[in-house]
């Protein structure tokens, strides 16, 4: 089954529509669901909760870092 990414769009909200821009995004994409469903599965094998597994992906997320940011 093939994932549906969004569609990507620059901060102005113009469509990123470059072909291999959006091959990149889609297969960095689709190797990061499998590493979190890996490690999803890893954790509740281990009897870690749902829930608190789902809140630690989600905080992950919040941590990452934008090193191209326009100051």
């Amino acid at each position: 089954m093939k994932n549906e990414w969004p569609k990507w769009v620059r901060d102005d909200g113009s469509v990123v529509s470059c072909t291999e821009k959006v091959k990149v995004m889609a297969e960095n994409f689709d190797e990061l669901k499998q590493i979190a469903q890996d490690a999803m599965e890893d954790g509740l094998l281990m009897e870690v909760s749902e829930e608190q597994m789902r809140a630690a992906l989600h905080a992950l997320v919040d941590t990452l870092v934008n090193p191209y940011n326009k100051l």
